[in-house]
């Protein structure tokens, strides 16, 4: 079955990561681009890891998984090979109404991590439920080469004309127009 496609607000919900390995840094890299609000657990972190923590300032402790780690957290990420401990962490998060993924084991998933471009407040997510993480990481790449940078600047504005023109049909068509305009220049 297919994942259902959407955007989370991460505001005011924390995040763990099990693990600190290099699976896990690309978790943690892929989460910074939306929240600090981030806390890792592992027994060994990786030169990279640990970097990128302090970097961050991301709080972490260097030990074992325990039963109950999870119950303040809002979401955990189980970056470690351990398939037992994956489906234990899986089952626990039941309990606490904690969204779970579990790397490689889509089993184990309440969501799971899309390939996705990022430019200011443009966000594109591909995915292929799991089937094929390859060709969304390739199709990411080639529809990454395809949106320009002025994406950045053309939101901002459309967003500062949202806020300040008065809602309603005239407003919703002029920045639908203007949007397409923009599209169909950049396509040229």
């Amino acid at each position: 079955m297919a994942y259902f496609p959407a955007f989370l607000k991460l505001d005011n919900k924390k995040i763990l990561i099990v693990g600190g390995g290099n699976i896990a840094l690309e978790k943690l890299q892929h989460l910074l681009d939306f929240t600090q609000d981030i806390v890792v657990i592992a027994q060994e972190f990786s030169d990279e890891m640990l970097a990128m923590m302090q970097t961050y300032n991301i709080s972490y402790e260097q030990r074992a998984y325990k039963v109950g780690d999870i119950a303040i957290y809002a979401i955990v990420v189980v970056a470690v090979d351990d398939i037992a401990l994956q489906g234990a962490i899986f089952k626990e998060s039941k309990q606490y109404n904690c969204l779970c993924n579990a790397v490689d084991a889509t089993e184990f998933c309440d969501f799971i991590f899309p390939s996705y471009i990022k430019k200011g407040d443009l966000t594109v997510a591909v995915s292929t439920s799991g089937s094929s993480p390859a060709m969304a990481k390739h199709l990411r790449i080639y529809l990454q080469k395809m949106i320009p940078d002025s994406i950045v600047e053309f939101l901002q504005e459309m967003k500062e004309l949202r806020v300040t023109l008065p809602k309603g049909k005239e407003r919703m068509k002029m920045l639908d127009a203007k949007a397409k305009k923009y599209i169909e220049n950049w396509s040229k």
